[in-house]
């Protein structure tokens, strides 16, 4: 089927949307006899009847109804490209404004960058850090356009989609009581001292709520902010860290540390991006999005 052209497409629509051959040439900036020829020669080349006309009433037939809908998806995008050209023509290649928490800037986002400078070398970017609630104010109040972190109390305006799981291990020295151990009891848990993030942050709330599910509560001594830290300190025997065991891989692969699974406890959490539930992602976000889930892919796997 020959495609129809662009002035058919913005007359079905504007005609729909008026309800008149007057008001939408109007609208369009044309004479009413060029919507009724587009109407009509689109009518022809479809071989159907788009529009039924009443008097003066105007209606789309249900062929008509049909390719409105599509018509308005078409010129949908064809508006967001125009916008996505004029970021490119104001920024020199766009602009990326984007949030993700600290664990992933240290582990996954410095690869992620580099391979996103050689695509966009003249992009403006900018970017955030830190716990997933942070993050989702900085997007509610349009600081950032995306956030990646860990879902499962996401607003209600914000969109979530889904980029990996990961299972939290414990990791302690080799020196460790439970370094040999291929699971923990649950009645030794609650005799050990912890090595936390930060008590504000998503996953000090997963984890708690895990163990509890479980029937255990965690004794935190330490709640730090930061994913090494906590890694030396288990490295020195000062308490029993809660990471994910890609957080801590290097560490384990060299001996430092040892991973013990959480046995009864089933601890995952679930990272994605969120952004507003309505945008569309620019050709700078979606290949940005596209490195990240190839990053994270090989590092997490």
């Amino acid at each position: 089927m020959e495609l129809p052209d662009l002035r058919q497409v913005k007359s079905l629509v504007a005609v729909a949307e008026t309800e008149s051959f007057t008001k939408a040439a109007e609208r369009l900036n044309v004479t009413q006899s060029a919507v009724s020829h587009s109407i009509r020669a689109l009518e022809g080349q479809l071989e159907c009847t788009l529009v039924e006309r009443s008097g003066k009433r105007v209606a789309l037939s249900q062929e008509g109804t049909v390719l409105l809908r599509r018509f308005r998806g078409a010129l949908g995008e064809l508006e967001k490209a125009g916008d996505e050209l004029a970021v490119l023509r104001r920024w020199g290649q766009g602009r990326l404004r984007v949030g993700a928490t600290h664990t992933l800037w240290h582990f996954l986002l410095p690869k992620v960058m580099q391979e996103f400078r050689k695509l966009y070398p003249r992009c403006e970017i900018h970017v955030e850090s830190g716990d997933t609630s942070e993050l989702v104010d900085f997007l509610d109040r349009a600081e950032i356009d995306l956030a990646i972190g860990i879902g499962g109390r996401g607003p209600g305006w914000a969109r979530f989609e889904p980029l990996f799981d990961d299972e939290m291990v414990y990791v302690v020295s080799p020196q460790h009581a439970w370094a040999g151990l291929t699971e923990v009891p649950l009645e030794e848990v609650e005799k050990e001292s912890f090595l936390v993030y930060g008590r504000a942050s998503e996953t000090y709330r997963i984890l708690r709520a895990s163990f509890e599910s479980a029937g255990a509560k965690i004794r935190p001594s330490l709640s730090l902010g930061d994913m090494g830290a906590i890694k030396e300190m288990a490295k020195v025997g000062i308490g029993v860290a809660i990471v994910a065991r890609w957080a801590a891989q290097k560490e384990i692969d060299a001996g430092d540390l040892v991973a013990v699974p959480l046995g009864d406890v089933k601890l995952n959490r679930k990272w994605g991006m969120f952004c507003h539930e309505s945008r569309h992602l620019s050709m700078v976000e979606e290949d940005f999005m596209r490195l990240f889930r190839k990053v994270a892919a090989e590092v997490i796997a």
